[in-house]
């Protein structure tokens, strides 16, 4: 099994086979747009327009299950994501990424990469972890998405690589990005 397995809807609706990635090297994230990680859509950018013609592919899961911070329609998720961040790669459909409703392509990435903590050099780490202790403590069980920016690297042949929590920075993912291309 793989990431080609699978088929999402794009922001706009239609049904997306994933194997139309083929080939390529693949970043999927779960974003969302009033998080304080929501700046890592400039650095998501930055390496799709850096890498995109070696065959990159960065592919945006917006989701509201973290704190309602993407509570706006697909519409205004991508209007919000182009304004701002000047953000041209692929979105897809809002929805869940962890719980009883999520989507099968994440209960597939989190069960191929499991959690394995939080950077905790990041400046906020700290915060977050006590944030998901004392609200969400039901988010630090399991495998699951944890926070909005998590992020899967997935190999030319659809296998998932790694797992990079929201703690780590797009840019940080260039060394390994470029091992794959």
């Amino acid at each position: 099994m793989s990431i080609y397995d699978f088929k999402v809807k794009t922001i706009k609706g239609q049904e997306k086979d994933l194997s139309d990635y083929k080939g390529k090297v693949v970043i999927i994230v779960n974003t969302a747009s009033k998080c304080g990680f929501t700046p890592q859509y400039e650095e998501l950018q930055a390496l799709y327009l850096k890498y995109k013609d070696q065959g990159l592919e960065i592919l945006g899961f917006p989701s509201n299950q973290f704190a309602e911070q993407e509570p706006g329609t697909n519409e205004e998720v991508q209007q919000f994501c182009k304004v701002n961040f000047g953000v041209t790669f692929p979105l897809f459909e809002k929805g869940d990424v962890r719980g009883d409703h999520a989507q099968p392509l994440f209960n597939y990435l989190t069960a191929q990469a499991p959690f394995k903590g939080f950077d905790e050099s990041h400046p906020v780490a700290k915060g977050l972890l006590n944030a998901l202790n004392t609200k969400f403590p039901e988010f630090l069980k399991g495998d699951s998405i944890k926070w909005n920016f998590t992020k899967f690297l997935i190999n030319k042949d659809g296998a998932v690589v790694t797992r990079y929590e929201p703690t780590t920075v797009p840019s940080a993912m260039a060394a390994d990005i470029e091992k794959l291309l």
